[in-house]
């Protein structure tokens, strides 16, 4: 294992790129799982963000096999060769390329929500994906942003098998590649966490970027009884309050479910703080985790501090052991925690706290996640401040399925807007 998460090969594929800042680039994201890669590559290098849609063309008796590829703007590229020795027919090829440029485009249209694509006529192109394994979906992206203009292609991935690297360098100017392990099976392996990605989670990220106009994140330290904690602050123009995140066991500040609540909150015009309760080193224990009365004082710390560096309303939400956090850290007498949203969280975690608790509070849990149910009904017989129990019917534990956590993101903007603005009109 290489690599955490794909935030983290992000991270660390943007410490390789640093050379083409001058550059003035364009960042593309093959989706879904390339594009939260990307995104990180995108932010380090001060770059606009898209995605680069391209639709395989296959042969209709062996689609595995491609004979071109297709991309936006009526690009298409395609190997004659292969169409000979096939014997693809004219009307077999127009009927494919009919069929894939309609998902291309349907594909493109929901990425972008009605953006332009980002025009690469004389631009240096990224083109971004989490690994390589045959090469075949990079090789048509690759041709498609050159045949759309691209003065100078750069291939970047975190993790590839060295056949494939060996064989694409033909196709690009430049191939960034951070391990070709000679024992490649799968691109899975070198990561931690490879959980699929949604096309909320894209939607979110390509809105996150700066070419989708989303206030910036600020990279902040925050002082937690002698502790610096690494976190990521957003504070729209005319903020009328902040809303604190406390993630779970095994996720970071940089959960894409999180990020998606937090942009939905922003568009709100609520500010958001992203925050790792936990040193690096601190996380190795996994005792740590599941310490909810260490979690819950840095929490508190961390609300003090924002508190200080914003003078609004803060309201805390928490998924899994970090929702237990925020509810043991609200029902503090001086807490300062206008009202607490938990997300598949384990409030009952909280215990004897949970009477203490004056904020109002929702727990929203998905309706197939059973077991989380009645914790949370548990939970919420305890508390004798204003709440509410939320079931999203069809949705499991992590929110993953269509809509989900669209629907997590509105409840939790409305939630904070009554009570953390109520005369803002926008609840």
């Amino acid at each position: 294992m290489l690599f955490t998460d794909r935030t983290d090969a992000g991270r660390q594929l943007a410490g390789a790129l640093g050379h083409l800042l001058p550059r003035d680039p364009v960042v593309l994201g093959l989706p879904r799982g390339g594009v939260p890669v990307a995104f990180e590559v995108a932010h380090a290098l001060r770059a606009p963000l898209d995605v680069i849609v391209v639709r395989k063309l296959g042969v209709p008796y062996h689609p595995e096999l491609g004979f071109g590829a297709i991309g936006e703007g009526g690009v298409r590229v395609i190997s004659d060769e292969i169409v000979r020795h096939a014997g693809v027919r004219e009307e077999d090829l127009e009927s494919v390329e009919r069929a894939e440029s309609a998902e291309l485009l349907r594909r493109a249209g929901a990425y972008r929500e009605g953006r332009p694509r980002l025009p690469l006529t004389g631009r240096t192109v990224v083109v971004v994906d989490d690994g390589i394994a045959t090469g075949a979906t990079a090789r048509a992206a690759c041709r498609v942003v050159r045949a759309q203009g691209a003065a100078h292609v750069v291939l970047a991935v975190p993790v590839a098998s060295p056949d494939a690297v060996a064989r694409l360098r033909d196709d690009v100017d430049e191939v960034v590649c951070l391990s070709t392990p000679s024992l490649f099976s799968a691109v899975g392996e070198w990561y931690r966490d490879f959980s699929q990605t949604s096309d909320e989670e894209v939607v979110t990220l390509l809105s996150r970027s700066p070419a989708g106009g989303a206030p910036a994140a600020e990279e902040v330290e925050v002082d937690a009884g002698g502790v610096v904690l690494a976190g990521d602050l957003v504070l729209p123009a005319g903020t009328g309050a902040v809303v604190v995140f406390a993630h779970g066991s095994g996720s970071s500040r940089h959960s894409p479910r999180n990020r998606s609540v937090a942009t939905a909150l922003n568009g709100a015009g609520l500010g958001t703080l992203l925050l790792d309760l936990l040193t690096p080193g601190e996380e190795v224990d996994r005792a740590n985790v599941f310490d909810i009365g260490l979690l819950a004082g840095r929490l508190a710390d961390a609300t003090h501090w924002l508190r200080r560096r914003a003078a609004v309303p803060v309201g805390s939400f928490g998924a899994s052991t970090g929702a237990a956090a925020a509810l043991r850290a609200a029902a503090a007498t001086d807490s300062g925690v206008g009202a607490v949203v938990s997300r598949g969280g384990r409030p009952d975690l909280a215990g004897a706290d949970l009477s203490g608790v004056r904020a109002p509070t929702l727990l929203i849990v998905g309706g197939d996640d059973t077991t989380v149910i009645d914790l949370n009904r548990q939970a919420q017989a305890a508390l004798h401040c204003e709440n509410r129990l939320d079931i999203i019917p069809g949705a499991t534990h992590l929110f993953e399925e269509p809509g989900a956590l669209d629907r997590v993101a509105e409840l939790a903007q409305e939630w904070f807007t009554r009570h953390l603005m109520p005369g803002d009109g926008r609840g």
